[in-house]
């Protein structure tokens, strides 16, 4: 199976590190949903939105094109991990009420996503894709991180896809589009949570891979200055954007 695999290598940094999406979210598209029988997670990383939609809905398939993101997730009685892509999902066809794409909607090959979402989804189901860019700690330590790592440190290895992650809300999204209300996810880390999660980048991964050495030493000093005792705890906020669209598409008839 060929596809961009960016987090592979780093899957369970990446389960450990990553920040968990809000309970309300799932709330809010457990309510939009035409019923609560059957999601599909798609790209699911390492399970943390399929946690959540299980939360809400009766049954979850979630799936990646990753076996090692699919390993290191996170197992749930009501989950289902499936090593399949977001084009090719091998669901049956018009059984899904809700198809989430977390943080991963830019990495796809958007037609043909899009045709399997219509595919899969029935008449009225929804396709939620969430995005989130840069985190909020302070204005010292969001100027070390969110500027001069991702912008001069690693940000001549960033894929050329995660710069659509900046322009979300332009992306293509054939659905009928509705307005949803604001989310956000909260976390409280120490300095070194803070540290995995900057490693855990694709960005810091191909750095690493081209030089051979840590980017992450870069900004150690001054990370350090910025966030002072590394045992304190800070608030980390990551302001979500979502995206909802709707299956206009009336059922088949019956044969």
């Amino acid at each position: 199976m060929s596809f961009k695999d960016h987090f592979s290598k780093q899957a369970a940094d990446y389960a450990r590190f990553r920040p968990r999406y809000p309970r309300e979210m799932f709330e809010y598209l457990g309510r939009i949903a035409p019923s609560r029988a059957l999601a599909w997670d798609c790209a699911t990383g390492n399970g943390q939105a399929a946690v959540g939609l299980a939360a809400v809905f009766e049954r979850v398939i979630a799936t990646d094109a990753s076996e090692k993101q699919i390993a290191n997730a996170e197992p749930h009685e009501r989950v289902e991990y499936r090593v399949a892509s977001a084009e090719g999902s091998g669901l049956e066809s018009r059984t899904i009420d809700l198809i989430m794409v977390a943080q991963a909607l830019h990495w796809f090959d958007l037609p043909r996503f899009y045709k399997e979402a219509l595919r899969v989804l029935k008449s009225n189901g929804v396709l939620a894709a969430s995005a989130y860019k840069f985190f909020h700690i302070t204005l010292a330590i969001d100027e070390v991180v969110n500027h001069r790592y991702y912008e001069e440190v690693v940000g001549a290895f960033w894929p050329p896809e995660r710069m659509l992650v900046e322009k979300f809300e332009e992306l293509q999204f054939p659905f009928a589009e509705i307005e949803t209300p604001s989310f956000e996810m909260i976390a409280q880390w120490h300095l070194e949570h803070l540290v995995g999660y900057l490693r855990s980048w694709s960005a810091t991964q191909r750095f690493i891979a081209a030089n051979e050495r840590d980017p992450l030493k870069e900004i150690d000093d001054n990370l350090r200055d910025a966030w002072g005792d590394a045992e304190q705890t800070r608030k980390v906020v990551w302001p979500l954007i979502l995206r909802v669209g709707v299956n206009e598409m009336p059922e088949p008839p019956k044969q």
